[in-house]
């Protein structure tokens, strides 16, 4: 069990634009057990050999590498995100370290991402609108700007440290590692995803929201939602409710028949 608790987390690249780096990252990620890469419209080319010499032993990551259009496809089937930032936000949101937040994807049976953003401009607000949790690496404010294959390293070490904990201690159950959902029942990140849209339609059809303020009226509603753990049964009820009230706000304007 132990071992599946890192070959379920994958390492979200998103628009990666140096080879070095990528090959780094394949050699850190398999140093550390990990050997799942997904890459969001990658602005290098993971074949070439930069990025080959870069992962020495590691270039069976490479090979195996996931590359998708969106974010969204790189997170089909996970159940949990954490995205890694320092860019201020429009909506308030709890930062954390890795050692804080990274034990949570450590749960057995479920798929989880951990998702970083392009060297030059990290992760916009938009694409981080798709994570449940988010990370803050401290580093000496007079130079905290991190190059990508050390934050994917110190992120990589600080999971692998947490597997050890489960792997190296009989006694050590998942649950009683910090912040550890044991829940394999959360519905996946695509269903909440397309009753966010659904959600968002609706308040924009009744006038809840406008299109000026929706977003940052959406990002509340996300935050408030993840801290729920919502599963599947509970979002098919969800969306019942919106189909309800779409249907009840297209037909009480409708006049009487006589």
């Amino acid at each position: 069990m132990s071992h599946n608790l890192l070959e379920n987390i994958r390492i979200v690249l998103v628009e990666p634009a140096g080879a070095l780096n990528v090959g780094s990252i394949a050699r850190i990620m398999k140093n550390m057990g990990l050997m799942k890469l997904v890459l969001v419209n990658p602005r290098c080319d993971l074949n070439s050999d930069e990025a080959r010499q870069m992962a020495v032993h590691a270039v069976d990551v490479l090979e195996t590498a996931q590359i998708v259009t969106n974010l969204p496809a790189a997170l089909i089937g996970c159940q949990k995100a954490i995205a890694t930032t320092v860019r201020p936000r429009s909506v308030p949101i709890r930062l954390e370290t890795p050692k804080m937040a990274l034990p949570g994807l450590l749960t057995p049976n479920i798929q989880s991402a951990l998702i970083f953003g392009a060297e030059d401009r990290g992760l916009s607000n938009e694409e981080l609108k798709y994570a449940q949790r988010f990370i803050c690496i401290e580093s000496n404010p007079d130079y905290p700007s991190l190059n990508l294959a050390q934050a994917v390293a110190l992120c990589a070490y600080e999971l692998y440290q947490s597997w050890l904990k489960i792997a190296d201690s009989p006694q050590t159950s998942v649950v009683e590692l910090p912040e550890i959902s044991s829940s394999a029942t959360n519905a996946s990140l695509e269903v909440l995803e397309g009753y966010y849209q659904d959600l968002e339609a609706v308040l924009l059809e009744i006038g809840y929201l406008y299109p000026h303020t929706a977003p940052v009226k959406m990002e509340k509603f996300r935050r408030l939602y993840n801290k729920a753990n919502l599963q599947p049964e509970e979002v098919a009820m969800l969306r019942g409710i919106l189909r309800q009230i779409r249907w009840a706000n297209q037909n009480q304007s409708k006049p009487d028949k006589d």
